[in-house]
């Protein structure tokens, strides 16, 4: 009779491959956990460049920016009210208008202060104010 060989793992080499994985977690996990919140603020400055882009490609084709009642949902639907857009593109600026990262509409007033618009986002909090990513960010924010 042959001896069979026991073909498998012993229970040492799988502890040293548990413990190397773990090490490797303990180094990685938290540079990898701790961007979430960079990558939100990300995510929010791209949609506010990319709704700027709409806004402006509006404005060439109908001389005006939207005003804040007719939203940034003039950007998708052609919107009515004055100044009733007289060139809109009938296939819309954007397609939908996206939600900041926390779920919350993009704010648009147009007029907005000293500038012809402003698109901005209240942050994870939705208040005024804050920081990180509780504090407010704005298409004019560098």
């Amino acid at each position: 009779m042959k001896n069979q060989m026991n073909k498998g793992f012993t229970l040492i080499e799988i502890l040293v491959v548990l413990v190397i994985l773990a090490t490797l977690i303990a180094a990685v996990a938290p540079n990898i956990l701790g961007r979430s919140d960079e990558a939100r603020i990300t995510v929010a400055k791209g949609d506010l460049k990319a709704i700027s882009n709409a806004l402006d490609l509006y404005k060439l084709d109908n001389y005006t920016y939207p005003t804040t009642e007719q939203g940034l949902e003039a950007l998708v639907s052609k919107p009515s009210g004055f100044p009733e857009p007289k060139n809109w593109n009938k296939d819309g600026y954007l397609p939908k208008i996206p939600k900041d990262p926390w779920g919350t509409p993009y704010q648009y007033l147009s007029p907005a202060d000293d500038k012809a618009f402003d698109v901005y986002t209240l942050g994870a909090d939705g208040r005024e104010g804050g920081e990180d990513q509780a504090g407010d960010l704005s298409v004019w924010d560098e």
